[in-house]
């Protein structure tokens, strides 16, 4: 396979990516999330970045064989040589992208496990601040004086 094809098709893939990202994102910021809906995207976004592993090391390995230096600086030179450097500059803009999202919507993840685990924390201590008693009758709390009065 010639380098622009194998690009164009890497390209897809990110572009792709890219779109489950900002979906999961969006299923990320509602205020109530669908479970169900973000399960689906963290499939399809683990079957895409399988995908690209498997697209970034073919193109890795023919990079090597054609005698180019390994990293981004030989990548760029081989897309150079083959008279598709704007395509590898977009590849590489993408990925970019890619990764700012994925950090970002793990930041999100983050925040929404610290707020459940607050809220949980609250209700365990409601729960031990109990209103009811065990025969469900409310207690009575016996009025508070102020002695300093």
């Amino acid at each position: 396979m010639s380098l622009e094809p194998h690009l164009q098709a890497q390209r897809l893939q990110l572009e792709q990516l890219v779109a489950l990202l900002h979906s999961e994102q969006s299923l990320l910021t509602q205020s109530q999330v669908d479970g169900a809906a973000l399960d689906e995207v963290a499939a399809d976004k683990q079957r895409q970045l399988v995908s690209l592993d498997s697209f970034e090391a073919r193109r890795r390995g023919a990079q090597a064989r054609l005698g180019y230096a390994p990293g981004r600086e030989g990548a760029r030179a081989a897309a150079d040589d083959a008279g598709c450097l704007p395509l590898w500059q977009s590849i590489d803009q993408l990925a970019s992208e890619a990764r700012q999202l994925n950090q970002t919507n793990g930041e999100l993840i983050q925040l929404r496990l610290e707020n459940n685990q607050r809220l949980l924390n609250a209700l365990r201590e409601s729960a031990g601040n109990s209103l009811y008693g065990p025969d469900g009758q409310a207690h009575r709390r016996p009025a508070r004086v102020d002695s300093r009065a």
